[in-house]
């Protein structure tokens, strides 16, 4: 699903953002702007779709927007308190999008000519070609944007709904994502099975109902992402509660087992050099490195025969110490059975190098992997960014070679040395000391800032070359820290 593909949304999709400029002189960012802008988006929708009924204290669209000056905008910050009140809104979605909402607009002007825009937009084709999808397609605007830096939630489209297709979510099945960002592997998931069922009439009223309501399940951090997240999924139809909370603490021992994870969370390390809160971990109590410690949750979230697949960035594959041990202790539990290496450049930062690791959780804890399929997609692959987005057309070559079944069953080719996608036994993976970050292929390209064209893109080539560098120098102050602390304690 491209939620961009029809002229029309993204007609209306560019009118939206380029609402933004009328912003820049009360000095309101790209993602507060889109923050604000759902506020306004989502009392706008409730009236197409005929929910206004949801809304307490008559604080309907046209309430809003036929008003005028200082008393608009006073009104406005009187409902974003109110909706977000316990004592005075019941529904729970409403309550968590406006949790702690406030407007940055300070100019009554600016709140006049937002409402009077979003009133001339053409609604009658918004609706014909679902608003949701008009939504998102806002959500991939701001993320493409790198001065909002919206990326870091945004995982692109094509990758998302590549690895829909190889892992076939099923109805009945509960689908976590741990990280979930804008909802972008839910809302795709839940297409998909809505494809697949004939907008779920081929279900059952009781399996429909699952389907709405408990199928999805997940977590997000950030209070602002998290609010996108929900308004992303309410205009999707789905009423699964994905919580704000943070999944390395015990709220995420509470999201339960999952029949199915897709999950692309957060690089770095905890806020302040600080630990997972979780009695259930084991492997990386001990690390303040996050993306190591989700993949101990995505482990033990999965039910056995629950699959998996998740992006990681390279140093998982390849850390020692607390990164060796979760890598042997995931082999043993769980059957990883393909690598996905990732071109750079397809998040919002260029140089990030990642992967996608596909497994499936052992019915018993020994042995479950026998071989791990690598697919080389980065060397000698083209500049992504601005001028050269990310396409579908891109994993099609992956997804042919990973074949048909969702556990990565399917018959496969070991394309040897001069090709993409080779077969390693778990002999030769113990022989690299458990390292899976594999690479044979001669990348014939130039350095991939040499071959950038738009200056957005160089410049985010760098910052992330020094953020790397500073992650480095934090974990090596870390390591000596501890090193220094255990010398006095044998002192």
């Amino acid at each position: 699903m491209n939620p961009m593909t029809d002229n029309r949304t993204r007609d209306i999709v560019a009118k939206l953002w380029n609402l933004c400029h009328i912003l820049r002189d009360d000095g309101v960012t790209y993602n507060e702007y889109v923050t604000e802008l759902t506020f306004l988006l989502f009392l706008k929708m409730m009236q197409e779709t005929g929910h206004e009924d949801r809304i307490p204290n008559g604080y309907g669209w046209e309430s809003l927007s036929t008003r005028e000056g200082l008393d608009q905008l006073e009104y406005y910050r009187r409902l974003l308190l109110d909706l977000g009140d316990t004592k005075k809104t019941q529904d729970p979605t409403i309550l968590a999008i406006f949790a702690d909402a406030g407007t940055k607009l300070r100019k009554p002007a600016n709140l006049k000519s937002l409402t009077m825009a979003i009133d001339k937009l053409d609604w009658f084709s918004a609706r014909e070609e679902g608003l949701g999808n008009l939504y998102e397609g806002l959500l991939e605007k701001n993320a493409a944007e790198k001065k909002s830096g919206a990326g870091q939630y945004f995982t692109p489209r094509p990758l998302i709904d590549c690895i829909v297709r190889l892992t076939k979510p099923k109805p009945g099945e509960v689908i976590q994502d741990p990280a979930a960002g804008t909802a972008g592997f839910i809302v795709a998931a839940d297409h998909d099975i809505k494809v697949r069922t004939d907008d779920l009439f081929e279900l059952t009223e009781n399996q429909a109902f699952f389907q709405r309501h408990l199928a999805y399940r997940g977590a997000e951090l950030v209070p602002d992402a998290h609010r996108l997240c929900l308004m992303n999924l309410m205009l999707h139809g789905i009423e699964s509660s994905i919580v704000c909370a943070d999944t390395l603490s015990p709220d995420g021992e509470a999201l339960g087992k999952a029949d199915l994870i897709m999950t692309n969370p957060p690089f770095g390390t905890k806020k302040g050099g600080g630990r997972p809160n979780r009695s259930d971990f084991s492997i990386t109590n001990d690390t303040s490195n996050k993306q190591l410690a989700f993949v101990e949750h995505i482990v033990r979230a999965l039910k056995p025969g629950g699959r998996a697949a998740v992006v990681v960035p390279d140093n998982v594959l390849f850390e020692d110490n607390t990164g060796r041990r979760l890598r042997t202790w995931l082999m043993e539990l769980c059957d990883l059975h393909t690598v996905l290496r990732l071109p750079t450049g397809i998040f919002y930062a260029q140089g990030v190098k990642t992967n996608v690791l596909f497994f499936t959780r052992g019915k018993n804890d020994k042995a479950n992997t026998q071989a791990v399929w690598v697919y080389e997609l980065r060397a000698n692959m083209p500049a992504f960014g601005k001028t050269r987005p990310l396409t579908v057309a891109d994993f099609a070559e992956f997804e042919a070679a990973f074949g048909d079944d969702p556990y990565g069953k399917a018959g496969r080719t070991d394309q040897g040395e001069t090709g993409r996608f080779r077969c390693f036994t778990r002999e030769q993976i113990k022989e690299r000391n458990d390292n899976l970050d594999i690479a044979w292929l001669r990348d014939e390209s130039e350095d991939i800032e040499e071959r950038l064209s738009d200056p957005d893109d160089i410049a985010a080539a760098i910052i992330v070359h020094l953020r790397a560098a500073l992650e480095e120098i934090e974990g090596l102050t870390e390591e000596i820290e501890t090193a220094a602390a255990v010398s006095e304690e044998a002192a």
